[in-house]
């Protein structure tokens, strides 16, 4: 297993949240300290605060993209189509391997609230998560090695 798989699957293990579980294994790719990368990413988990919309996994993988190849010219449409080509080449890997990036869907339940689960052995057993970090952090390695550029 790489070595960024292997971190945002220990980090996740550790209790963090999908989102910082895989944007935290890049962090020292872009000189972002860890506190700095965990707090970004700490309202991306559970589908954007347990909204169970977006995967935080994914949502990460998005933000890394951004860092890594995002835009910064506000009148270019085709620097920014191709970078929104980058995100949808990117969701569309995702899906191949979860077949969506909703997180109510990946987990098979409408449930939500604000009051996040007590991580147990049962609660890791049960769920897909782990599993979803691993792909969204081999996913954003290849891209970060320039896989899905064309």
């Amino acid at each position: 297993m790489e070595d960024k798989v292997k971190k945002a699957g220990d980090l996740f293990l550790k209790g963090y949240n999908c989102a910082q579980s895989v944007f935290c294994a890049f962090c020292e790719d872009f000189n972002i300290d860890f506190e700095t990368g965990l707090k970004m990413s700490s309202s991306l988990g559970g589908g954007m605060g347990r909204l169970r919309e977006v995967c935080g996994a994914v949502s990460s993988m998005f933000l890394i993209a951004g860092l890594k190849y995002g835009y910064t010219e506000n009148n270019n449409d085709i620097v920014k189509a191709n970078h929104y080509k980058l995100i949808q080449t990117l969701s569309e890997e995702f899906k191949k391997h979860t077949g969506t990036i909703i997180c109510r869907e990946l987990l098979n339940e409408d449930k939500n609230g604000y009051i996040p689960q007590k991580r147990t052995k049962e609660y890791y057993e049960s769920r897909p998560c782990l599993k979803i970090v691993e792909i969204a952090a081999k996913i954003t390695d290849d891209m970060l090695k320039g896989a899905y550029n064309d």
